[in-house]
């Protein structure tokens, strides 16, 4: 008799749970439908009041009910711990996978012993860059891969800037001397195309919208110009974690290649 009225209200306990549970792709639909434009990624329970983590757009993040009639936008602050849970998921978020970059689409500059790694996506117009190359031209030690990404619709003029470095006989040198010294590059007779529908894909692929954007071998992703102190502060990071970034690069690849 104890045994059946266990097994009624585990049957119980079954249904009742079926009937409350949350339906993810309707979740979806429904943000997608009230967010036109905005890309939902995943979405998965959080641990605070019911709400629902939602990655919107690679790696931004927001939370709403099981019923996706609210968005909450901004800071959510853990007061025990005092952290920033958007910020702390975002940083997560915000990984490209270094190793899987296209270094022959990029242009390469070894500066002192080149013994650092760091990869850009740089627009030749975009005023963030050139502020940007002036706090790389204070890093040393350092190969830098800098992948050409002129944003068209924000600068018209970039695209042609950009064939012209690619297209100069030293591209690294044609690269510091327009961003250093506004100084454009001889226009070339020789056949050349740059890779710049492969970058912009590339781009778009790892949810790169913008420009700068820095990969450090670690696969962090800094969007926006930062100063040569925190440059430096994140090369030395990476360089202390070399045999962690090398395992993280190769899980990450057999990962990539498993699916």
């Amino acid at each position: 008799m104890i045994l059946k009225q266990s097994l009624i209200a585990l049957s119980l306990c079954a249904v009742f749970s079926g009937a409350h549970a949350v339906d993810v792709e309707k979740m979806r639909k429904q943000l997608s439908e009230r967010m036109p434009g905005t890309h939902i990624g995943a979405i998965t329970k959080s641990p605070y009041a019911g709400l629902y983590e939602v990655v919107a757009n690679g790696f931004n993040v927001f939370y709403t009910d099981e019923d996706a009639d609210i968005a909450i936008i901004g800071k959510m602050i853990d007061l025990k711990t005092t952290k920033d849970l958007v910020q702390e998921r975002t940083h997560e978020l915000m990984h490209v996978d270094f190793a899987s970059l296209p270094l022959d689409k990029a242009i390469v500059k070894v500066k002192g012993n080149g013994s650092r790694k760091l990869a850009i996506f740089s627009d030749p117009d975009c005023p963030f860059c050139h502020e940007l190359e002036q706090e790389l031209a204070k890093v040393n030690d350092v190969t830098i891969y800098i992948f050409l990404y002129p944003l068209t619709e924000l600068h018209p003029d970039s695209e042609r800037k950009a064939k012209l470095v690619w297209c100069a006989g030293n591209p690294a040198k044609a690269w510091d001397e327009l961003m250093l010294h506004g100084k454009e590059p001889a226009a070339t007779d020789k056949p050349c195309e740059p890779p710049l529908k492969e970058i912009k894909a590339l781009a778009q692929k790892n949810w790169i919208t913008g420009t700068p954007g820095l990969v450090f071998p670690d696969g962090q992703l800094v969007a926006g110009s930062v100063n040569s102190v925190q440059i430096e502060n994140d090369l030395a990071n990476q360089t202390k974690a070399a045999p962690s970034v090398k395992a993280k690069s190769a899980a990450a690849e057999t990962t990539k290649d498993s699916m």
